[in-house]
C-alpha cells in the first residue's frame, strides 16, 4: 500500500472508533469557541448570558474530560516489572 493508497482509503474501523470516542469533548471543546467568539463579537456588549454560556460550555468540556479520563484509567492494565500499561479502548 502506497501512501496515497492509505490517504483515499480513509479511516480504518479503529480510527472511526476512537473518533467516536472522542467526539463529546470534540463537540464541548466546540461549544467553548463558540461562546468565545460570542464574547469578542458582542456588539452591544457582554451580557451575563454570555458569560453563563462560556462557564457552562468549560464545565461541559471539564465533565467529558473527566469521563474520558475515568474510561482510559479503568483501561489500565499493570504489566509484571513495568509501570502500567494504556489497553486499547477499541480493541
Amino acid at each position: 500500500m502506497t501512501r496515497d493508497d492509505a490517504f483515499t482509503a480513509g479511516p480504518t474501523d479503529v480510527e472511526l472508533a476512537a473518533i467516536e470516542l472522542e467526539w463529546p469533548l470534540i463537540a464541548a471543546e466546540m461549544d467553548i469557541v463558540d461562546a468565545e467568539i460570542r464574547l469578542l463579537t458582542a456588539p452591544d456588549g457582554l451580557t451575563e448570558l454570555d458569560w453563563r454560556r462560556l462557564r457552562r460550555a468549560e464545565r461541559q468540556r471539564l465533565k467529558v474530560l473527566c469521563e474520558l479520563l475515568d474510561l482510559a484509567a479503568a483501561s489500565l492494565t499493570p504489566v509484571a516489572g513495568h509501570a502500567p500499561a494504556l489497553v486499547a479502548v477499541a480493541a
